[in-house]
């Protein structure tokens, strides 16, 4: 065969293989196509029960917590192949509402007990926050026992030992125990930098993590009567500090006036 229609032969070749894998080949935003074959299924544990808290660690993408609202605190190592409990032997509570895992430090852990997604049946409380300083293993009790239920904890970025809590509170009655918590000295001790009243709790902290004087807090007026949940009131709204929780401004405009349960979230990318 002449060289030259041998050459043609392979170039014909290599165009139409090429056109194929074009055409084939999602472009590369095209999430929707790319994990369009990724099929959802448990991971477990299944032994855990429902779950309303889990973070994973900043920098390990194999290492996840998960708080149960009855089974404790479960860890896993593996992407969720396997897990195992740690809280099992130091927590006096099965109930866990909101885990932070330090970014500066990921030996250190703080986890607040007492679900706080209120539900028309049961919703178990808790007896306050434990620390880990040894990314699990081992646990202690560092105080806000009365608040019952936790919706969200935050570490510093930079510095484990500033602390921020937001607690619900007591579901079946009045508790001057709720609001956001804040530590300076790693869960030593507790200031209530954010109270409205008696009723209302904070169902939600978020922190502006470029710059972490900036914080926003979403408070609820709740509570639970033996005939019904209440869910919303004078006291419900949002909050915005910008002296890293100190004091708190209350935001109105563009809001509605009457407001129930609310989460919010900062944006890490564009804040």
């Amino acid at each position: 065969m002449p060289k030259n229609l041998l050459l043609l032969l392979v170039l014909c070749t290599c165009v139409v293989s090429l056109s194929a894998q074009t055409a084939q080949t999602p472009a590369p935003d095209d999430y929707n196509s790319i994990f369009k074959v990724v099929k959802w299924r448990s991971i477990g544990p299944f032994r855990g029960g429902r779950s309303n808290a889990g973070t994973g660690v900043v920098g390990d993408p194999k290492t996840y917590y998960m708080g149960t609202t009855g089974g404790g605190l479960w860890k896993t190592e593996d992407m969720g192949i396997s897990w195992r409990n740690v809280s099992d032997g130091f927590f006096k509570t099965g109930s866990v509402g909101a885990i932070a895992v330090s970014e500066s430090d990921p030996n250190v852990v703080f986890v607040g007990t007492g679900e706080h997604a209120v539900r028309g049946v049961m919703t178990h409380e808790g007896d306050g926050v434990y620390k880990s300083t040894d990314a699990g293993k081992t646990w202690k009790r560092v105080g806000l026992e009365l608040t019952q239920h936790i919706s969200r904890i935050i570490i510093h970025p930079k510095d484990p030992n500033i602390v921020w809590v937001a607690a619900q509170g007591a579901l079946y009655s009045h508790s001057q125990q709720r609001g956001v918590f804040k530590s300076v000295d790693g869960g030593a001790t507790w200031k209530n930098v954010l109270f409205v009243d008696d009723k209302t709790g904070a169902s939600e902290l978020s922190l502006d993590a470029n710059n972490p004087r900036i914080l926003y807090a979403a408070m609820w007026e709740h509570g639970r009567l033996p005939w019904k949940v209440i869910s919303g009131g004078p006291g419900s709204g949002l909050y915005k500090s910008t002296d890293s929780g100190e004091t708190w401004d209350r935001l109105k405009e563009g809001l509605p006036e009457e407001m129930g349960n609310m989460s919010i979230a900062v944006s890490r990318s564009n804040p």
